[in-house]
């Protein structure tokens, strides 16, 4: 590979995003975590990932319990597939939690009560709203605030005790565990270090170890003893002075073809975007970006280059992407991004209203 553009290009594919699999399911397996702290976002970044688009496909995954929506890897939101969640939450919880945890000190004397009390009303009647559990905590005397009851919900997720339950009419619910998931497969923690390093570099590479570190909230120490562990299935590379790991057998072709589709309309909570730190600005060769903090909550992205940021706004009848641009847009990016919108707005069932503000677009240059 001999650029930053190959590289985001190669992981279109690894991400699936250029090699997309039949359904949700399959997504979250493959992708061992997604960011799910915006549901409607989040369920896009699922979908486009599949054949098949469908709204329907990652909901009922939840309903039956095969994907989660809880807290886990970093201090916020993720889709796991249940038969990753107890060992992924035994093997990153530890580093998690104390981020949780110092924001609910001043609940330290109650944690007990409050943690018996949710787990009881639970027990009686799961799939329980947070609005539910806020009111039934009242009824016991036990009144919390909502960042409280969020953070109390974390704390529990975070220790395998509760987690998503059947969506109300697309509203998230909490239920137990237990109740939830089957745990069929115990990994020690060399092996859960070793499964998390092949698995991440496999739906996420070529990335960096300090990427694998920001991502799943690990020590480089321990990152490097995963990798140590799953090294008959990691090959890499040097790129501009760091090292790249990915799947061995994984390598394309010396200069890999523009990958299809060519845009994408995605947030920033995405994978291709927030599943690294250290490597995150492989999408943007040219510099184009801030660095300092992100101006826009979505962004488009051709050929596995950021040209713009993007702002989704859903009405009755259409779904209206904004766009901001980074730099002139030739009229074949463009198009490309007019399709990109067109997928998305049929997932949403919706018309789709492509808004361009300034800079102008700029011809294609002439073939030669």
């Amino acid at each position: 590979m001999t650029s930053d553009r190959d590289l985001a290009r190669w992981r279109l594919h690894s991400q699936r995003l250029a090699a997309p699999v039949a359904d949700a399911e399959q997504v979250v397996s493959s992708l061992l975590g997604v960011q799910a702290e915006n549901p409607s976002q989040s369920a896009w970044a699922v979908a486009t990932r599949t054949t098949t688009p469908s709204r329907a496909d990652l909901a009922a995954a939840i309903a039956s319990g095969r994907v989660l929506r809880t807290h886990a890897l970093r201090p916020t939101w993720h889709y796991v597939h249940a038969d990753d969640a107890a060992w992924l939450l035994e093997l990153t919880a530890p580093r998690v939690l104390p981020v949780v945890d110092q924001q609910l000190r001043p609940l330290a004397e109650r944690m007990t009560q409050l943690t018996d009390a949710v787990l009881s009303i639970l027990a009686e009647a799961p799939d329980r709203t947070r609005s539910d559990l806020a009111s039934e905590l009242a009824d016991r005397g036990m009144e919390l605030t909502g960042q409280q009851l969020m953070l109390l919900l974390a704390h529990l997720e975070l220790h395998a005790l509760v987690c998503s339950g059947q969506p109300r009419e697309e509203e998230h619910t909490y239920a137990l565990f237990a109740d939830r998931v089957r745990v069929t497969r115990r990994l020690d923690r060399d092996e859960a270090l070793a499964e998390l390093a092949l698995r991440y570099f496999t739906s996420h590479g070529p990335a960096t170890d300090r990427d694998l570190a920001y991502w799943a909230t690990l020590t480089l120490g321990d990152v490097r003893r995963g990798i140590a562990g799953a090294a008959a299935g990691l090959a890499s590379f040097e790129h501009d002075g760091r090292t790249f790991r990915h799947a061995r057998g994984d390598l394309p072709d010396e200069r890999p073809e523009a990958a299809a589709p060519s845009a994408h309309l995605l947030q920033v909570l995405d994978e291709m975007y927030r599943g690294y730190q250290d490597s995150r600005w492989l999408i943007d060769a040219e510099g184009l970006a801030s660095r300092a903090r992100e101006s826009a909550i979505g962004m488009a992205l051709v050929d596995a280059q950021l040209v713009a940021g993007m702002r989704r706004t859903i009405g009755t009848r259409a779904v209206t992407f904004e766009l901001h641009p980074l730099r002139g847009l030739r009229a074949h990016e463009l198009a490309s991004i007019h399709e990109a919108a067109e997928r998305y707005a049929a997932y949403l069932g919706l018309e789709p209203q492509l808004r361009l503000e300034d800079p102008a677009p700029v011809p294609d240059a002439p073939r030669t």
